[in-house]
């Protein structure tokens, strides 16, 4: 039977959560446990934790580092408050999980509720544990809220202020996905316990795996292609899985944030484009995190540096006047697509790319299992010869920069003078991923 936490501020929107509690309640075999994380208490019997639970958990006292009470919480800043009960009801949630008590989490509210309760969803959940947030903030940039997990976030249309017809159908739905979610979810966990119990959890160990994320952008999409269909084929049965992962900043932060979770065995760090983001200012940076789980973790590591000839814009009037007035030097601008314009990387940015990928591979870890291929003939299919980012000058800035930075690290660097897109290039980089795994040949079909 799933168990639900409605988690919100009954101060404010009581009849809204009760609401859709009473719709979730309409499905068979399903629990509610509703937590109040307002400022004021509320008593109704359908509250099952409310504001005094949260702060007389046994949290970390960094959770509480001001020993707060009911009273001191109603001269608490809004700001303050948010965070404030944001950080305790992490702690909340992540005792339920786990003593696996509940199976699915969903909040409503606007744009504090949303930043309240998104936090305890990234933070205390890992990534395929159903979240669920209804909010008025939905339909704009929600990437500060999901940030690199799974949190689905559904559109409230009207505000959560009052009921009405809209609000209803929205929350009737939102009831249905979730209790969806949840049943998915105990499914999943009550067969993993079955396959334990009946003793096929040492068989599954043997046959255990390998998972191995792998960076992508368009650009890069043959070789990405062509590298995963060749560990597929080559490693049938399941013994290689692959994940790719769009690196559009979240891609590469989730990417990161599963290989920290234990949920990558490996990494092809083909598309490195997101260093070139975070460096030069553009709008799919993955922050100073990027390229440090893999090594942190000392699992197998392949990096390339695929894209990195190019930074993401916005449509061209969002491109920086710096980098498209007449006095910019004629930078090199490539419309993608209506939504997305690309800007090639100088001379002076690859060696700064250079630098700090150097930099980040050499922060710890064991350097036998790093490994960084250079492809010379082309970073993407935008910089290959006669095409519109081909810059010889740049490219060369970058393969010096990494080359000598990496000298006598015990790290391989394999220059390579096929471009990132040859398919014998990415068949090479996918051997080479098999060695460090340390799989048998003999598996090859």
């Amino acid at each position: 039977m799933p168990t639900i936490a409605l988690l919100g501020t009954c101060d404010t929107k009581l009849s809204e959560l009760l609401y859709l509690r009473s719709q979730i309640l309409l499905h068979p075999s399903t629990t509610v446990l509703l937590i109040d994380v307002g400022r004021h208490p509320v008593s109704h019997p359908s509250i099952t934790f409310g504001p005094s639970d949260l702060l007389s958990h046994d949290a970390e006292p960094s959770d509480n580092p001001e020993n707060m009470n009911m009273q001191s919480l109603q001269s608490l800043p809004r700001n303050q408050l948010v965070e404030l009960m944001s950080r305790l009801c992490t702690c909340h949630i992540q005792s339920l999980f786990s003593r696996q008590k509940i199976h699915a989490i969903v909040s409503l509210g606007g744009s504090n509720a949303t930043a309240l309760a998104a936090p305890v969803m990234r933070n205390a959940l890992p990534i395929g544990f159903p979240k669920m947030m209804v909010s008025t903030v939905a339909s704009g940039d929600t990437g500060p809220y999901v940030g690199e997990t799974d949190i689905t976030m559904m559109y409230s249309v009207v505000d959560v202020a009052g009921l009405n017809d809209v609000l209803r159908g929205v929350l009737g739905n939102a009831a249905g996905a979730v209790v969806g979610m949840a049943n998915a979810y105990e499914r999943r966990i009550r067969e993993r316990e079955q396959s334990g119990r009946e003793g096929e959890q040492e068989e599954m160990k043997e046959k255990k795996k390998a998972r191995v994320g792998i960076t992508m952008f368009g650009v890069t999409t043959p070789s990405v292609d062509a590298i995963r269909q060749y560990l597929e084929s080559h490693y049938p049965g399941g013994v290689i899985e692959t994940m790719v992962f769009h690196a559009t900043g979240h891609g590469g932060k989730a990417m990161e944030r599963l290989v920290r979770a234990g949920e990558l065995d490996a990494v092809i760090d083909l598309t490195t484009t997101e260093l070139a983001d975070e460096l030069v200012g553009g709008v799919m940076s993955a922050e100073p995190d990027r390229m440090r789980a893999a090594v942190e973790k000392g699992i197998p590591y392949i990096v390339s540096l695929g894209a990195l000839d190019m930074v993401n814009f916005g449509p061209p009037r969002t491109v920086p006047e710096r980098f498209r007035s007449k006095n910019a030097n004629k930078r090199k601008l490539y419309e993608h697509n209506p939504t997305v314009t690309l800007l090639r990387t100088s001379v002076e940015e690859c060696r700064e790319i250079g630098t700090q990928m150097c930099k980040r591979l050499l922060e710890g870890g064991d350097a036998s299992k790093i490994q960084v291929w250079i492809p010379k003939g082309g970073l993407s299919m935008l910089s290959v010869a006669g095409a519109p980012f081909e810059d010889r000058d740049a490219d060369a800035a970058l393969f010096e920069t990494v080359r000598e930075g990496l000298e006598g690290s015990g790290i391989l660097v394999k220059e390579d003078e096929r471009h990132v897109n040859d398919k014998g290039f990415a068949h090479d980089v996918a051997k080479a991923m098999v060695k460090l795994l340390g799989l048998s040949t003999g598996q090859v079909s």
